[in-house]
């Protein structure tokens, strides 16, 4: 993992619940018109209830074989920062050991090979099924179907600190895809260029967003979940 100079930052209170107040940063605006904005929330909530039904069987295979495999839980559950800095918890099916998954265990990021990722758990991070749960966090309103992806809250607070306009990214609702992963900038961030390269899409995205551009990066993810580029 890469280790900007941030330590500062680190340190800044961060609230469970609630944006963090010493950082103004978080205050970022989109230019997207009301219209917009609701006609997304339209597409999430409708798009995001219908993989649910239609990915219902696939949803449960899963969890039972999470489940059979060590017994553990079937679900991973971690803070994120979310729109304005707003802390809420992402769901994910559980990929690693039961020790390694606890946010107590602090964060250490997933690499290539790493042992604490169980066999069915290697499956889906492959595939990208691990995610799909947050279909559940886009119902709610954590997350939309389209934006910047969220990034474990110590990873925000490490690089914030060597990545100009870093909390631009969260002036939206974090997506389960995004313009960062279309263009391959996902998986694990070891050198500071992929961590620029991918928030550099995400600023972009909050500039220049979309109904029409969502739908578009809609429709390229498939190929990319198809080829595994990057996941670990």
């Amino acid at each position: 993992m890469f280790s900007p100079d941030g330590d500062e930052l680190v340190a800044a209170v961060r609230s469970r619940r609630g944006r963090p107040a010493s950082n103004p940063a978080f205050d970022g605006q989109t230019r997207r018109s009301s219209f917009d904005l609701a006609l997304k929330r339209v597409l999430d909530v409708c798009g995001s209830l219908a993989l649910i039904v239609l990915l219902s069987p696939a949803l449960i295979f899963i969890a039972i074989l999470v489940k059979w495999e060590d017994g553990g839980p079937v679900l991973f559950r971690q803070d994120r920062h979310g729109l304005h800095g707003a802390i809420f918890r992402i769901i994910k099916f559980r990929t690693m050991g039961v020790a390694s998954s606890s946010q107590a265990s602090g964060f250490v990021q997933c690499q290539p090979g790493d042992m604490r990722v169980t066999r069915i758990g290697r499956l889906l991070r492959r595939t990208s099924l691990d995610e799909l749960p947050q279909l559940f966090n886009v119902v709610m309103g954590d997350m939309s179907l389209v934006g910047p992806r969220p990034h474990a809250v110590e990873h925000d607070y490490e690089a914030c600190g060597a990545v100009e306009d870093y909390w631009q990214r969260y002036a939206v609702l974090p997506g389960m895809t995004g313009l960062a992963q279309i263009r391959g900038h996902r998986g694990t961030t070891t050198e500071m260029w992929q961590m620029i390269s991918r928030v550099q899409s995400d600023l972009e995205y909050v500039a220049r967003g979309s109904v029409w551009l969502d739908l578009g990066i809609l429709a390229s993810t498939a190929s990319v979940v198809a080829t595994g580029r990057n996941a670990h």
